[in-house]
């Protein structure tokens, strides 16, 4: 019984993938000064002896795209990104009042992929006021850094808005183990 992906090839006791196998190709083919056959096939040929003599394990990166989830983070990761820089912004220029106090705070994800860890740490430090500062990989926790988190409802409001975030980037990018997290909690 063959329960091999249809995108990979058997030779011998290795098996092939042939989408690595096609990246590896065009690597090499960006590589050279101009395409030509001798190229892509000789790219062929290099790649095929690279993946036979150093085998890499099977990968699962645990990326699933789901379209609609997709353009739902897309659109508010956008108005997120053009709403937290007004106020970063103000207090750049110093036009902040004075005493505004920054908050470092934990936030225990209810996920434990490595992907959406990931996803979700440079979602929140691609936006303006919010830094990532550590990372747990074990606990699935985010000590993150925010502007103007000087009350305990600022913080809840934060770790709040973390919380969705992830939520949108499961329903963007998640498997259904990610997506069962989400519900349990």
């Amino acid at each position: 019984m063959n329960d091999l992906p249809r995108t990979t090839l058997r030779i011998g006791r290795r098996v092939i993938p042939l989408p690595l196998v096609a990246w590896l190709t065009l690597i090499w083919l960006l590589m050279w000064d101009r395409f030509s056959l001798a190229n892509a096939v000789s790219g062929l040929l290099v790649s095929v002896a690279l993946i036979v003599v150093f085998p890499l394990p099977p990968l699962d990166p645990g990326l699933r795209l789901h379209p609609a989830g997709l353009l739902r983070f897309t659109i508010r990761f956008g108005v997120d990104l053009l709403r937290s820089a007004g106020p970063l912004a103000w207090q750049a220029f110093g036009h902040a009042e004075r005493g505004v106090v920054n908050s470092v705070i934990a936030v225990r994800l209810r996920t434990r992929s490595d992907f959406i860890l990931t996803a979700m740490a440079i979602a929140l430090s691609a936006t303006p006021g919010t830094l990532v500062l550590e990372v747990q990989r074990r606990s699935s926790t985010l000590y993150l850094h925010i502007l103007g988190g000087s009350g305990d409802r600022a913080v809840a409001k934060a770790r709040a808005e973390v919380l969705a975030l992830e939520a949108r980037v499961v329903r963007a990018f998640g498997t259904r183990a990610d997506r069962r997290a989400l519900e349990d909690s």
